[in-house]
């Protein structure tokens, strides 16, 4: 597939190297298009040995998703906003700044979904800011997309302190809260985001690595899910971006194959 100039200027700013294979000349001076109807694309990480081609982005996905329209009825959305803002169902209420619903349009059709807050998302109200957050949007830009045309969740709405893995009991208690905006929000693709939001979200232990890569379900009637790595573990392991650059590739045809 061809990307635009500015899908290749984010990907460079992912560290994610595009090699396009050369026409070749005897194809150049004849003027004719190769059969394929594209170059061919592949996808590595910076310093990695070339990898061979992963699933194309679908063409047209990603435009679907940024220009689709509807008017869905919400379950009052400023009033489940208002509950999770004055929530006092687990004990990191104590220590927080103030809660962090989730940003984003809630008509969306892709929904992100993460771990929990750190330091700057508790401080700001607003998940996935900061370095993760820089990260984040291009990997979204590199489909086309701004955060503003997505919904972004996490699984707790607190921080929990230290930043420490979240407790079973706090995933219970935040659980319904994000059961609803869900449920509100109807997105046809759920993406999520690191370990601990793919084992909470999905009720299972299975590794992340044996996660990726796969069709999850979530819900009744099932949403489609997709598992990647947390843009904090790719600011960490950069070496794994060529990974995470082949779910969002996934994501996008299987939200294709539903449009």
């Amino acid at each position: 597939m061809r990307l635009a100039p500015r899908q290749y200027r984010y990907l460079e700013a992912l560290g994610i190297e595009v090699y396009q294979t050369r026409v070749r000349q005897d194809v150049k001076e004849t003027g004719l298009t190769p059969v394929c109807g594209h170059e061919n694309m592949q996808v590595t990480g910076s310093g990695l040995p070339q990898a061979g081609p992963g699933p194309e982005v679908v063409p047209g996905a990603a435009e679907a998703i940024a220009t689709r329209q509807g008017d869905r009825v919400t379950h009052d959305w400023e009033a489940l906003q208002r509950e999770v803002a004055g929530c006092r169902l687990c004990p990191l209420h104590e220590g927080r700044t103030q809660t962090v619903f989730g940003v984003g349009d809630v008509n969306a059709d892709l929904m992100l979904i993460g771990e929990a807050p750190g330091a700057e998302e508790d401080r700001r109200g607003e998940p996935f800011v900061g370095r993760a957050g820089k990260l984040l949007d291009a990997m979204l830009q590199a489909l086309g997309l701004a955060r503003q045309q997505v919904f972004i969740a996490n699984i707790l709405k607190c921080r929990p302190p230290n930043n420490r893995d979240p407790r079973p009991e706090e995933v219970l208690a935040c659980e319904n809260y994000l059961a609803q905006q869900i449920n509100t929000v109807k997105p046809r693709l759920i993406l999520a985001l690191g370990r601990v939001a793919a084992q909470n979200l999905l009720k299972t232990e299975t590794p992340i690595g044996k996660m990726r890569g796969k069709r999850f379900q979530y819900g009744d009637p099932p949403v489609p899910v997709v598992v990647t790595y947390h843009p904090a573990y790719l600011l960490r392991s950069p070496r794994e971006k060529r990974k995470s650059w082949q779910d969002l590739q996934l994501a996008m045809t299987i939200y294709k194959e539903q449009t």
